[in-house]
């Protein structure tokens, strides 16, 4: 009997040991009760290995035994943990009923098990309150007994019932005692259980660096268990979307989804489902959306999970919304679920939902139903995470504006942005900075459309920056484990240079480039645990800006509903400026760009390239026509400060006639304009650096030549450019000169590198410098890419120079032929020792050499 009551001890933490007991015992002719107990260890060892159907049969076969052999307390247990794998199955009913079954035989530590174990059936219906009674009632008992085991899971419940609720105190202190217990016991997949638990809690607080740390520790525990971390990397897709990820959400999502229901696991594939919804949602899928939030209501109303039925029903509704819907059927079901919500205890979901509504009122002319909504709406603002604090004071900037108060609804919306500013100074990595983007967007669109209404050149200029390139403002932060970091970004030096050999030698390399993907996904998400300063950058200083422009000129584009529009600033003296369709420009600005790439590789014969010539003088003659003709006559021939926005970001601006010959900077935002001009005058502490990465003919005879101008100057060519070479070369130069292949990553913007002799420098490896050259070349083709997101967040390695202290970068957007590239950084150079400041050294010499492609960013 002994060593039953050991499997049954252990099963959760190692079925497959549990199960190999079992069927010991079984062919061990041990007693009938013995047996019993065996058969209960099969079911629940099946429960664990994700065997539900299996688990039901060895559960009511040890329930038949038991009854038949007269063990009433034993067929107890086994209806006991029937209930909990019937419950798993979606079958909720037929598991309280089981529950029920098990009461009427088990006394004292059973009795308060099972007391824990209908909480758990209860809080899975939604009955959270039901529950809660319970876990109150088995809790002392639990401690009474010294039951740890079953004290442990109870903690681990209710700990996760109150952060649903908002209890975030009370979660967070059950998840830590219960944490403790777990380790003390030695209780590995529950300890797991209770970290990925904990991780759920800090999200709904919004902490999402934590979050993501604890689930991603959560997940090594179970793999080093066996075990396939289902659960944990549902949640952590769940943090991916609060975070503004939701393509990469999804693609967890979808294994999750397909994983739970190939298990069995109907309960947690409707949930999984459900928070696929979501991230179609965020991703700009809402057909995908609206498809499965309706497959999720079934799933849960068959389970008879009404208050998760009605959590599917907020996000079918809101994927509506998406598609255009704008009718009274979709005011109705979203007033009716808001206030299901609110009756159910999820007061976030409803205010969300009630904000929706509100929305659809005001389209549909009720202005009446709109204020009660969006009032409702608002009152949320002083509270809860702060996705949801921005979302009452969208509220309320709604109602205000019922109220035809304009000037009360752009200070509801600058609340707004600045709750969502100082939740995004708290993430530490540039990637979930710049995706968290874009749950200010409405907030910032409405605020910009405001001014350009009213037509206040100077109010625009504001609002175009309140949310532009915010993921620049502030230094990444390094992850806790940076040793651990460095470590992977060896290895993945090392993987990318082994498929480079094996690929060249005609070897399969299917297993190198999936460790290279494992390895990119270890490095992104241990960045991800690093923690922001919080806070918030104060606003842009018009007049400091004005004083910093002098005599330059500088032209912000901005777009809205598809409308390109142009604020200048010329003399301190603000104006604004409607021009084309952004539509155009777009296409303009990819045949300029095909147009440059086919000149630059010279495919094609002497018609193709001519036909290219011509299709280049066009599409730059358009855009210049479209941007900068009706600045003309304000510009003058004063230098330009650009900020871009959306596909400009790629453009090569000396390509356009307004710009050939000009000293043009360009910049993310002005408010990072202004903060390189201010980095200028710090003079770096390491001199100059001068690199010349391998397969690039150009590349060691132009750093060579450039060593004659600096004879102070560190080289680093052949083997001595290594990674960690040039790393040290370059941190804190004064000027940092790399001749090197440039890759940009459109599938992973922070995986753009350039190529040195021992692998890639990537933008993980920037990021560990202590200080980044105050002024940077890159001799190296596209290397200036950056990957655009809402609020013109920009993801590439040069944007990411800005926020660790460049001041200057210059660099290519376009292909440029070898040969002509070191003729340009030969002129380039002998202009900038000669003192002519950045954007004019490369203006001229690119006129000087006939070359285009090459941008000046930051302080010219």
């Amino acid at each position: 009997m002994a060593r039953a009551e050991s499997a049954i001890e252990r099963v959760v933490d190692d079925p497959g040991w549990a199960r190999e007991a079992a069927y010991r015992l079984l062919t061990a002719h041990v007693s009938d009760e013995a047996a019993t107990v065996a058969r209960r260890v099969l079911g629940l060892a099946a429960k664990e290995l994700g065997d539900l159907a299996g688990a039901v049969r060895h559960l009511r076969a040890a329930v038949r035994f038991a009854e038949r052999a007269g063990f009433a307390r034993r067929a107890g247990e086994a209806r006991m943990s029937l209930a909990v794998v019937l419950a798993d199955l979606g079958r909720t009913e037929a598991a309280l009923a089981e529950a029920d079954r098990a009461a009427a035989v088990l006394t004292g530590q059973d009795a308060a098990r099972l007391t824990a174990q209908r909480g758990l059936i209860l809080q899975r219906l939604g009955r959270a309150e039901e529950a809660l009674s319970c876990y109150r009632r088995a809790l002392p008992a639990l401690r009474r007994y010294r039951d740890t085991l079953w004290e442990t899971r109870v903690l681990l419940h209710r700990g996760t019932l109150y952060a649903y609720q908002g209890a975030h105190q009370a979660a967070e202190a059950d998840l830590t005692k219960c944490i403790e217990l777990a380790r003390q016991a030695g209780l590995d997949l529950l300890y797991s259980f209770a970290l990925n638990n904990l991780g759920f809690a800090k999200l709904r607080r919004g902490d999402i660096p934590t979050a993501l740390a604890l689930c991603d520790e959560s997940i090594r525990v179970q793999a080093k268990l066996g075990m396939p971390a289902v659960p944990p990397r549902c949640d952590r897709a769940d943090a991916l979307i609060a975070a503004g990820l939701g393509q990469e959400a999804r693609e967890t999502l979808t294994e999750v989804v397909a994983e739970f229901e190939r298990d069995g696991f109907a309960i947690y594939a409707a949930e999984a489902r459900l928070t696929l919804a979501q991230a179609a949602l965020l991703d700009e899928d809402p057909a995908a959306a609206r498809e499965a939030a309706q497959r999720a209501y079934a799933e849960f109303t068959r389970q008879r999970r009404h208050a998760w039925a009605r959590l599917a029903r907020k996000t079918e509704i809101a994927a509506r919304w998406a598609l255009g819907e704008r009718s009274r059927a979709l005011l109705r079901d979203a007033v009716r679920v808001a206030d299901q919500l609110a009756a159910a205890g999820w007061p976030d979901d409803a205010l969300q939902t009630r904000l929706l509504a509100g929305r659809v009122a005001l389209e549909l002319g009720l202005k009446p139903r709109a204020r009660t909504l969006l009032a409702a709406a608002a009152a949320g603002r002083r509270r809860g995470p702060a996705q949801l604090r921005a979302a009452a004071w969208h509220a309320e900037a709604l109602r205000r504006l019922l109220d035809a108060d304009r000037a009360g609804a752009s200070r509801a919306l600058r609340a707004g942005l600045r709750v969502l500013e100082e939740n995004a100074a708290i993430l530490g990595a540039t990637d979930l900075r710049a995706h968290s983007a874009v749950f200010g967007e409405e907030l910032a669109t409405l605020g910009l459309r405001l001014a350009l209404e009213e037509g206040r050149a100077r109010e625009v200029l504001r609002w175009s920056e309140r949310w532009r390139a915010g993921a620049l403002r502030q230094r990444p932060v390094r992850p806790p484990e940076d040793s651990r970091l460095a470590e992977d970004l060896a290895a993945l030096r090392q993987v990318v240079s082994r498929i480079a050999e094996e690929g060249l030698a005609g070897h399969d390399t299917t297993r190198l480039r999936a460790e290279r993907l494992r390895l990119e996904r270890a490095i992104c998400n241990r960045s991800r645990h690093a923690r922001g300063p919080g806070g918030r950058a104060a606003e842009l200083d018009l007049g400091a800006l004005a004083e910093a422009l002098g005599d330059r000129a500088l032209v912000e584009l901005l777009r809205l509903d598809e409308r390109l529009h142009a604020v200048t600033m010329v003399d301190g003296r603000v104006r604004l400026f409607t021009l084309g369709e952004y539509a155009e420009t777009l296409r303009e600005t990819e045949s300029l760009r095909f147009s440059l790439n086919r000149l630059a590789r010279r495919h094609g014969g002497e018609p193709l390239l001519a036909a290219a010539r011509l299709a280049l003088r066009y599409a730059a003659g358009r855009l210049d026509e479209i941007l900068f003709a009706p600045l003309r006559s304000t510009l003058g021939d004063r230098e330009l400060v650009v900020v871009p926005t959306g596909a400009l970001h790629a453009l090569p601006w000396t390509v356009l006639p307004t710009c050939a010959g000009r000293p043009v900077a360009v910049a993310p935002s002005a408010r990072t304009w202004l903060a390189t001009v201010r980095g200028a005058s710090r003079p770096g502490t390491a001199g100059v650096a001068l690199v010349a990465g391998p397969g690039l003919e150009h590349a060691e005879p132009e750093v060579r030549d450039l060593a004659h101008r600096y004879r102070e100057a560190r080289l680093l060519a052949g083997q001595d450019a290594t990674v960690q070479a040039v790393s040290t070369a370059i941190d804190g130069a004064d000027l940092a000169h790399i001749a090197a292949h440039g890759h940009f990553r459109a599938d992973n913007p922070l995986f753009s590198c350039l190529d040195l002799v021992d692998g890639p420098l990537t933008v993980y490896d920037m990021e560990r410098l202590e200080q980044a050259p105050r002024r940077l070349v890159l001799s190296a083709c596209d290397s200036a890419l950056s990957a655009v997101r809402p609020g013109d967040e920009l993801m590439g390695l040069a944007s990411a120079v800005f926020a660790l202290g460049t001041s200057t970068l210059v660099a290519s957007v376009t292909p440029v032929p070898d040969d002509e590239t070191r003729r340009l950084m030969t002129d380039l150079h002998d202009r900038l020792v000669g003192g002519t400041p950045p954007a004019r050294a490369l203006a001229e010499a690119q006129q000087a050499v006939g070359v285009d492609g090459f941008v000046c960013f930051g302080a010219g």
